[in-house]
């Protein structure tokens, strides 16, 4: 009974704590979802496999509570642009290579950027530093929050 109860415990502890969070990876189903909810798009540039600042944006900012919390506000669309081929389908690899060209063409990686939920940009903010301080990008959050 004692093992039923602490393994009882312990799963609820892991669902508790897992928050996932919803990123789209379609353009237009961002935009359809902004304008039925009046929200903003929050649309993420990585390079998933090979950036390393992209992973540390990653863990330190889209992984915290404080993001998580606020991420409820905003849709969150994803664009990735990985070396390997296997992590996105070549129809996805496409759109993203649009998308890029559309709203990232310095093609800089990590960048976030804030639509309207008409595709209109708002405000947007490029790379992180070594130091892995997110005060400017919780800044930009802020800015794109209805």
């Amino acid at each position: 009974m004692k093992k039923l109860l602490f393994s009882l415990f312990i799963l609820i502890s892991i669902a508790g704590f897992s928050q996932d969070l919803k990123w789209e990876t379609d353009i237009t189903i961002a935009k359809d979802l902004a304008k039925e909810q009046n929200k903003n798009i929050l649309v993420y540039f990585t390079g998933s496999d090979w950036c390393a600042p992209c992973k540390q944006l990653k863990a330190d900012f889209f992984e915290s509570d404080k993001f998580i919390e606020k991420a409820e506000k905003v849709v969150l669309l994803m664009v990735d642009l990985p070396f390997r081929q296997d992590i996105i389908t070549p129809e996805q690899r496409k759109k993203n290579e649009k998308l890029i060209k559309q709203y990232n063409p310095e093609k800089s990686f990590p960048t976030i950027v804030g639509l309207s939920g008409s595709g209109k940009v708002i405000n947007s903010i490029s790379a992180y530093s070594s130091l892995r301080d997110t005060t400017g990008h919780f800044r930009f959050l802020e800015s794109i929050l209805k």
